[in-house]
């Protein structure tokens, strides 16, 4: 199930929270429920994955994305993703949530997230590749910038490892091979 009241709780402890620029990062804290753990006592990789919507969401609403979205009745999709687990987070363990916007390209936005124990170590960490979506199908970035009042905003370089995934990603087959 969604964590929707967790998520409803992120936004309103965010709601007061300064804006961000575009490529700023939202940090936020959580823990591990009871009903994030699977059969090892651990957090569930697919809810690893869940999780990270509640410091997404937040972050699009403190760049000015959510107010962008909704006047120009777009949405935002997942379109990629590569995760890395690394240490493995117990049920009620706190972790520290940073997100933020690593670059773009013509088509795509790439965002980062990860998650941090108490003792300063990276338990995982996430790249999605992400799209604002219309009526048209994907809207490009600029568009989206321009409607955030950002239009003149360059596209930082995008980082060697984030580049050297696209160009995997893009050599990967699609559709899938059957059989």
């Amino acid at each position: 199930m969604y964590p929707v009241i967790r998520m409803l709780w992120q936004l309103w402890q965010h709601r007061n929270s300064p804006p961000l620029p575009v490529t700023g990062t939202h940090v936020s804290q959580h823990y591990c429920l009871p009903w994030d753990i699977d059969l090892w006592r651990e957090l569930n990789n697919g809810r690893t994955l869940t999780l990270y919507d509640l410091g997404r969401i937040p972050l699009a609403g403190r760049v000015g994305l959510i107010a962008v979205l909704r006047r120009k009745r777009w949405g935002l999709t997942m379109a990629g993703a590569s995760v890395r687990y690394r240490r493995r987070i117990r049920v009620f363990e706190r972790v520290e949530m940073r997100s933020r916007l690593v670059g773009w390209d013509a088509r795509f936005l790439y965002i980062e997230q990860s998650m941090w124990s108490r003792d300063g170590q990276c338990a995982n960490h996430i790249l999605y590749r992400s799209a604002v979506t219309g009526r048209g199908g994907i809207v490009p970035p600029g568009d989206v910038l321009a409607a955030l009042g950002q239009a003149d905003l360059a596209a930082p370089p995008l980082p060697g490892w984030v580049r050297a995934w696209i160009e995997a990603d893009d050599a990967r087959p699609w559709p899938p091979m059957q059989g």
